[in-house]
Parts: C-alpha cells; sequence; structure tokens
C-alpha cells in the first residue's frame, strides 16, 4: 500500500499547502480534487500542467489519481459525458496521475460501456484508468462490480472501494472485498460518527470497521487515499491531526502476515 491525501481535506484546498502536509506526513502522493478553486482542473494549459506536475514531483511526491464529477453512468447523451472524460483522462496523464476517479451518477451500465469504450484507446495509449467509486446511485461493491462486469474493458477500467458507502448502506466489508475482486485499483478510507451521521471522524474514533477492512486488504499494493472531507466539514479536526493515524492503518496492513 502508498499512502495518498486528498486535497479534499485543506482549508481553501490550497495546492501549496496540501503538497507540504502530504510530504511532512509521510505520504507517497496525492489525490488531486478537479476543481478551479484547488488549482488543478481540466483548463490548465500546458505550462500549468508541468507547474503542478513538477511542484508534486519536486518533494518526491505522486500523483495518486485526479478525483473529478464525470457521471459515467448517468442518463442522457453520451457526447458531453465522453467530451468530460477524455479532457479529466488527458490531465490525469500529463500530472502522471494513475487515473480519474469517477462517480455511476445512474445505473445504466451499458451507456458507462459505450463511454468508457470512446476514451478506451486514450487510457491505453497514456496508461491511465476510469476508477468507478462507491458511491450514490451505486454505493456498494456488489453494483459497482456488476457494472464493471457489463462494462468488461478490465484493462482500462478499475474501482475505488469508499469504505464508508458500502458499509453504511449495509454490505460488509468481507461481500464488498468478495464483489470488486478483479476490479479493486484504489481505497478511500476514512470514519465516520455511524452509519446514519457521516461526519467525519479521525479513524478508530468513529464507528466504520477500519480494521476489518485493513485485514481483508491486507498486502493490497494499490494506493489508499485519507480522504478528509473537512470542505464539507468546515468544523471537524485539520488533517494534520488525522494523518497520523492514517498513516498508522496503512502500516499495519500493507505487509502480508507470514
Amino acid at each position: 500500500m502508498r499512502l495518498a491525501v486528498s486535497t479534499l481535506g485543506l482549508p481553501g484546498e490550497d495546492l501549496a499547502a496540501a503538497i507540504e502536509t502530504a510530504a511532512r506526513f509521510g505520504c507517497e502522493g496525492l489525490e488531486l480534487r478537479l476543481h478551479p478553486d484547488t488549482g488543478v482542473f481540466a483548463g490548465l494549459d500546458a505550462g500549468e500542467r508541468v507547474a503542478v506536475r513538477e511542484a508534486i514531483r519536486g518533494r518526491g511526491l505522486e500523483v495518486a489519481a485526479v478525483a473529478g464529477y464525470i457521471r459515467i453512468a448517468e442518463a442522457g447523451p453520451d457526447e458531453v459525458v465522453i467530451a468530460g472524460l477524455r479532457a479529466d483522462l488527458e490531465l490525469a496523464a500529463d500530472l502522471g496521475a494513475s487515473g480519474v476517479r469517477v462517480f455511476p451518477g445512474g445505473t445504466d451500465a451499458e451507456a458507462a460501456g459505450r463511454r468508457i469504450l470512446a476514451v478506451a484507446g486514450l487510457c491505453r495509449e497514456r496508461g491511465v484508468r476510469v476508477l468507478v467509486e462507491t458511491h450514490d446511485a451505486l454505493p456498494t461493491g456488489a453494483a459497482v462490480g456488476r457494472l464493471l462486469d457489463v462494462v468488461d474493458l478490465g484493462d482500462v477500467t478499475g474501482a475505488i472501494w469508499d469504505v464508508v458507502h458500502p458499509w453504511r448502506h449495509g454490505e460488509t466489508p468481507a461481500d464488498t472485498c468478495a464483489a470488486l475482486n478483479g476490479h479493486l485499483s484504489y481505497v478511500q478510507i476514512k470514519d465516520a460518527v455511524s452509519s446514519t451521521d457521516t461526519t467525519p471522524r479521525p479513524l478508530w474514533a468513529g464507528s466504520v470497521p477500519l480494521d476489518t477492512c485493513g485485514e481483508l486488504l491486507r498486502g493490497f499494493g494499490g494506493w489508499v487515499s485519507l480522504e478528509w472531507e473537512r470542505t464539507w466539514y468546515p468544523d471537524v479536526e485539520p488533517v494534520d491531526q488525522v494523518l497520523p493515524g492514517a498513516r498508522e492503518w496503512v502500516s499495519r496492513y500493507a505487509i502480508k502476515s507470514a
């Protein structure tokens, strides 16, 4: 496992502050939320992209993923979704990211398949993936696993397991892990007050079964990102107080038992 932190956790989502925080707490990467307020979005020109990439690399970090807001399985015409996805994938490739986080946004697996097929060549050429998060209309591992089974483009797709959403919808971590078998590419860790109150809590201070998730993921070789949603919950603790717990979680479960 390699630890990243999402820029979602920084007050004002300042990129320079995010870089310094990630480096100071021993992270290997950053998960970059795509929004003009963060300074990272598809509208950056070539020079700006180089500047972002070099600022991150200069502190010994990588871009784990870019967190976009494309809704890959939503109803409606394909063209707008494909154009947005293509733009985000080009940005991810320019920044050296592993892929682009997308939301389901709906349940139309056939539409998702058409849209991903339309960018599959770009993904293969530039070495980036479409990463579908357990979120919104498809919050469980079972739902995202079924979508990716239908899409059937495993060389350019992957699943993001956000540990809160499947659990709060009644799916056990073991069932999530099993359902995402063959698809799991990325994990977002966090804790929350309860399954009905998703206010963030420092790791092990809430109700999410983090140790169960960790045991299931022991030896996982991909990125694990702390998604500390202070942008949406400004009164919670600063990310500096939460990152040590994330580092401890990754260290605890990074190595397979003998």
